[in-house]
């Protein structure tokens, strides 16, 4: 058919989003009186407005840790850039392998308590504050889908929901030490310790789950044991 349609309806026109199931309905005999072909072919054109594209291509990269030669991808997100895998330098204290097995280490990195966190990232790099975790979650939606696009499509349990990683953040379920020394909730979620306190017990923490995409910040005794994400010095 050659001419613009004007009599059609459902999923068609400014504000439609993307995905599956999408019908558009065509009132054909509004439309004409008469068709002179029994099978009809319709182009259907779509265009972005006010979208932003997230793509890490060609922003990624390593960084060496001269402390122990272990080599890190990194990722630039935005105006940031971040390492693309937790932290995994041994401290002597405050600084744990999920139950205690170095194999835990190679996929989640260290849990640290929170005093060490803030001086554990190497030189040139630092632990996020509140803020610059606020700067990375905005540029990609903000909370309610933030979650999605930084958590890794594999590592997580069932649903894993809303999971793209398409930041190229690949936030992996470290799970935690609590307060009490039990080590929990690997698999399920992910906490990664922020450089903001909030008084000498409590710091904030950005969180993700298993089952749900959002991003969620909680304030959290500094004696848990967390995973540690750097960003890199301005």
């Amino acid at each position: 058919y050659s001419d613009s349609l004007k009599f059609v309806s459902g999923d068609v026109g400014k504000g439609i989003t993307g995905g599956k199931g999408k019908t558009i309905i065509w009132e054909a005999f509004k439309e004409t009186k008469k068709l002179n072909e029994k099978k009809i072919k319709f182009d259907v054109k779509a265009r972005i407005v006010n979208s932003k594209v997230i793509s890490n291509k060609n922003k990624t990269g390593t960084f060496k840790d001269t402390r122990d030669g272990k080599v890190y991808k990194t990722v630039t997100i935005g105006t940031q850039t971040w390492m693309a895998e937790n932290l995994s330098y041994k401290k002597d204290s405050g600084c744990w392998a999920y139950e205690n097995k170095q194999s835990n280490v190679a996929i989640y990195g260290y849990l640290y308590n929170w005093e060490n966190a803030k001086k554990v990232c190497p030189s040139g790099w630092h632990l996020p504050s509140d803020a610059e975790w606020t700067i990375l979650t905005t540029y990609l939606g903000g909370k309610s889908a933030g979650g999605g696009k930084l958590k890794s499509t594999i590592g997580w349990n069932n649903p894993n929901s809303g999971a793209t990683n398409e930041s190229g953040f690949t936030a992996l379920p470290g799970g935690c030490r609590n307060d009490n020394g039990l080590f929990v909730e690997k698999g399920k979620f992910g906490s990664w310790w922020s450089s903001t306190g909030l008084n000498s017990t409590y710091a904030r923490c950005l969180n993700l789950g298993y089952d749900n995409s959002s991003v969620n910040r909680f304030y959290y005794n500094k004696a848990f044991g967390f995973s540690v994400r750097c960003l890199r010095n301005f």
